[in-house]
């Protein structure tokens, strides 16, 4: 279906989301919340997607860009209600669970919220004009979509500290020392590099690749036992699947695996 604010396309087994204000580059603004909910339902229900890629629409002036966060103007205008502090980013949530991996191809600014969009996917490739941070402070608020609890998490307590006390941004070397990105690549081969990672993951086992992602999900809500006790529960449920049986009939008769997701 076509959506007002993101571009939705699929290539084989993998899904692209653009978003596409440029004229805004690409804030977050309520009709954008409502699309990303739907787009994310409408890829968790086709069996056909096996990796996502989420990036942004260049800006009206041809730069790259990713998100710059919420749209301010919007929530600023005369009689606009508050952002709910949780409510408004149900988005973010339902992007992290997803059961399918998700690559952030960060083009340009990824800040406040767009940094937040960033932090709940899976890997995030990085172009090397990409800028990156989180200026809420600035503003005088905090991050509404969870960076106070994610940017810690993925990069350690000091340097998100750092990161959110100052509000400064940082680019995308500085950004992929401390972990923040996976991997930085020329402007001009973002969205190709994000797409050689795609379909590789892509031909990984589904149901394997839905279970180490929620291992590691749910595992970092828990204490090391309670996920170590995850962790077993769904290995058992990967031992008896039909592709723990085909991966390993594969490689013995040393030929390329064909999963199928069960």
């Amino acid at each position: 279906m076509p959506y007002d604010t993101l571009i939705y396309e699929k290539e084989d087994a993998i899904a692209i989301i653009t978003l596409n204000r440029p004229q805004r580059l690409n804030a977050i603004n309520h009709q954008l919340s409502v699309d990303l909910m739907q787009v994310l339902d409408e890829i968790a229900a086709d069996e056909e997607v096996r990796a996502v890629i989420l990036t942004g629409a260049p800006r009206t002036d041809g730069r790259p860009c990713f998100c710059a966060g919420a749209d301010i103007k919007e929530i600023s205008a005369p009689g606009a209600r508050p952002l709910p502090i949780r409510t408004k980013y149900t988005f973010f949530d339902k992007l992290e669970d997803l059961d399918k991996p998700v690559i952030a191809a960060i083009g340009g600014v990824a800040i406040g919220g767009g940094l937040e969009l960033a932090l709940v996917c899976d890997l995030r490739i990085a172009s090397d004009v990409a800028r990156l941070g989180m200026g809420e402070i600035k503003l005088g608020v905090l991050p509404a979509g969870g960076g106070t609890a994610r940017l810690p998490r993925l990069i350690g307590v000091a340097k998100a500290k750092e990161l959110l006390f100052f509000g400064d941004h940082i680019d995308a070397e500085e950004a992929c020392h401390i972990g923040l990105v996976n991997k930085v690549v020329p402007a001009e081969s973002l969205l190709d590099e994000a797409k050689r990672i795609a379909k590789e993951l892509a031909e990984r086992p589904p149901l394997a690749l839905k279970m180490a992602k929620s291992c590691i999900n749910v595992g970092m809500r828990m204490d090391l036992a309670g996920a170590l006790d995850y962790e077993a529960k769904c290995a058992a449920i990967l031992g008896s699947s039909e592709d723990r049986i085909e991966g390993m009939q594969a490689f013995i008769e040393k030929r390329k695996p064909v999963f199928k997701g069960r």
